[in-house]
């Protein structure tokens, strides 16, 4: 069959899904609270749903005083119970995927239950999403007619006890259905190889010859693998390779630190940048306008959402609060109960609402990655802005960064440090710190506050990290490949002497 036709084939067949989005768009709550109590009615006669009697459960409030707010740590021994082969522990399905996770976090893997049921209605429904709502946004699209160039993690997947454990990418791949099999570039095989460097240039033998169409992956990683294509095949830029190249679908990590080195690559201005919001614990949000920056909660995918306002968050007057009681440009902690049995699970990430009709979020950081350490509420997407602004105005580009507090010692007053990693350095270093310290303030009011006058706050400090450095960081920690991340702001200083520590060694 002509590719031509192909494409408009799978084009119809994935815009039919429009008509159940506009479902939870117009009926949010009520989706949300149906979603909810199926999935209690679920598990009414598991190992949890006994303990919590289920099945006197009918109501949320009910179900919010009687299931606690639970870490990983609080469900691991539910976990381990069905690593081992137990099933029927916290979901009534046989789980026997778990994707291994350590995050941006904590050292310690993580094993995330992946069901059959959240495979299908939640990560491969949200694949398919994906390319509904861009689809439907642009309706002369020629996606199908090549591949989409994907970039996973680099993990292999392991048996135990007749359970099998990967990163969630390897899991996908595995089970892939074979429809994105076809469209997809480079192999399975290549794709789940483990050996980073070993597979980046697998990859780029395998796709400069193929006719990509699109990107799929995250910015950090897939910027090392696009800039490795142009040094092998000789180019300026991706279109001399691949020219009908039309959007890239990202997710991960903050897509502002990249922005101008990516246009630099894809010089087109009608080329599309679609953001996605995933992890292994599920698939939550997708961009579903063009030129946005903003996400569609997505409300059917087997995920019940509750959120906990930042501002009371680890207080003793910590309150939860469903979708229907949040309120725009407040940051929220994120709390799912999932159709892989997390129940009441605090993800880690942190979103605002930019919109409430429709829920639109943007991911403004994690729990435990901001810096709180003299009252100043820095986030993540502060950061990120500030320091793509400043770039930007200085004409400069930035391969990694991470931020710590230098703690007040006697009279002298706080900061912050930064170390930097440049793949274009500015011209003058101290220019660029005030740059960056007065995009910043203007960006966080509590932060201007702490500045005003240094009052609290000293201005920030940079070091300028070496080449390869955060590179060689996560190469020590067993982190290369296409998952991991950089924990981007702490409110102690390990990840910060860590690096100085390499950087002198």
């Amino acid at each position: 069959m002509p590719l031509p036709i192909i494409n408009s084939i799978a084009s119809w067949v994935l815009k039919q899904r429009i008509h159940e989005i506009e479902l939870f768009l117009k009926y949010p709550n009520e989706v949300q609270e149906e979603l909810l109590m199926n999935l209690i009615r679920q598990t009414e006669y598991t190992v949890l749903g006994k303990q919590y009697d289920f099945s006197s459960v009918k109501t949320y409030h009910t179900f919010q005083e009687r299931v606690p707010i639970s870490s990983y740590e609080d469900l691991e021994p539910f976990i381990e119970r069905t690593r081992k082969g137990e099933q029927n522990v916290f979901w009534n399905e046989p789980i026997k995927w778990f994707a291994k996770s350590s995050g941006t976090t904590n050292a310690k893997s993580k094993f995330i239950p992946v069901s059959g049921q959240a495979l299908e209605d939640c990560h491969y429904k949200a694949g398919k999403d994906l390319l509904c709502l861009y689809l439907n946004n642009n309706e002369e699209s020629q996606l199908f007619t090549g591949k989409s160039l994907r970039l996973g993690g680099s993990k292999q997947l392991y048996e135990d006890n007749n359970t099998y454990f990967g990163d969630l990418s390897a899991i996908l791949i595995d089970n892939m259905p074979f429809w994105a099999e076809f469209s997809s570039t480079p192999s399975n095989k290549t794709s789940l190889m483990s050996e980073w460097e070993t597979k980046l240039m697998a990859i780029v033998n395998e796709t400069k010859r193929e006719n990509v169409t699109s990107f799929a992956g995250v910015p950090s990683w897939m910027l090392v693998l696009l800039n490795k294509i142009l040094e092998e095949t000789k180019k300026t830029n991706l279109f001399e390779i691949w020219p009908n190249l039309e959007v890239y679908f990202h997710g991960g990590v903050s897509f502002d630190p990249y922005r101008e080195q990516y246009k630099s690559i894809l010089p087109k201005n009608e080329f599309k940048y679609y953001e996605i919001y995933n992890a292994s614990e599920g698939f939550f949000a997708i961009q579903d306008l063009n030129n946005s920056n903003d996400l569609l909660l997505m409300l059917d995918y087997g995920i019940f959402y509750e959120f906990i306002p930042m501002d009371t968050f680890g207080t003793p007057n910590q309150k939860v609060i469903r979708l229907a009681e949040v309120e725009l440009n407040k940051n929220y902690a994120v709390v799912i109960t999932t159709n892989s049995g997390l129940w009441r699970y605090l993800i880690g990430d942190t979103v605002r609402f930019t919109s409430l009709k429709p829920y639109r979020i943007k991911v403004t950081g994690r729990t435990k990655h901001h810096i709180n350490v003299f009252g100043e509420e820095l986030m993540i997407e502060n950061t990120d802005q500030a320091l793509a602004k400043t770039c930007k105005l200085t004409n400069t580009e930035v391969v990694d960064y991470t931020v710590a507090p230098v703690f007040m010692n006697g009279k002298e007053k706080g900061a912050h440090e930064w170390i930097i990693e440049f793949k274009k350095k500015p011209e003058d270093l101290s220019t660029f710190s005030e740059l960056l310290d007065q995009n910043i303030q203007s960006l966080n009011s509590d932060y201007e506050a702490k500045r005003y006058n240094n009052m609290t706050l000293n201005p920030l400090t940079i070091n300028i990290a070496r080449e390869n450095l955060f590179y060689d960081w996560l190469k020590n920690q067993d982190k290369l490949g296409g998952q991991h991340k950089i924990p981007r702001l702490s409110n102690n200083r390990d990840y910060l002497e860590q690096l100085l520590s390499l950087q002198n060694s």
